[in-house]
């Protein structure tokens, strides 16, 4: 679990992080560079959950490399705000970076938009509590937790 307590803000205790694949954490089907060794150090502290429509067809890869299973989504947005809520979604932090993220943004106590070489679509952005450049960066915000702190307090 990790707390986060923001000025001006409820304290946060998250126990799940859910993160859209392609996109976010990896490009043309591919892990980016550093994600893994983030991944490995923050499922000490969460549950690393996967959501992917494995558009380039590379997720059991993907899977394999970081030791995870990815939930196949066909329905998109309504499927993984669905799936937020079903881990209680005051406990989950969310990265994203499509349109098809915006459920599970709405749903989520703790939004982290990827702006990475995709884009980023401003639906999603709306929605969000913080903007990174690249995955690393939204991880790393969660191996140190002040940070968040310092970005979102009030």
């Amino acid at each position: 679990m990790i707390e986060i307590d923001i000025p001006g803000r409820a304290p946060l205790a998250l126990a799940h992080l859910v993160l859209d694949v392609n996109g976010t954490i990896a490009l043309d089907g591919a892990l980016l560079p550093g994600v893994k060794l983030r991944l490995d150090h923050l499922r000490q502290q969460l549950e690393v959950h996967l959501l992917t429509a494995n558009t380039h067809g590379q997720q059991a890869a993907i899977d394999a490399e970081l030791g995870l299973r990815a939930r196949v989504i066909t329905r998109g947005t309504p499927e993984k705000g669905a799936y937020v809520l079903s881990l209680g979604a005051d406990a989950v932090a969310v990265m994203g970076n499509g349109a098809n993220d915006t459920a599970m943004f709405n749903a989520a106590a703790l939004r982290i938009a990827v702006l990475g070489p995709e884009g980023l679509a401003a639906e999603l952005l709306r929605s969000a509590d913080v903007l990174v450049r690249d995955p690393c960066e939204g991880l790393d915000l969660l191996l140190h937790p002040r940070r968040l702190a310092a970005t979102l307090r009030r």
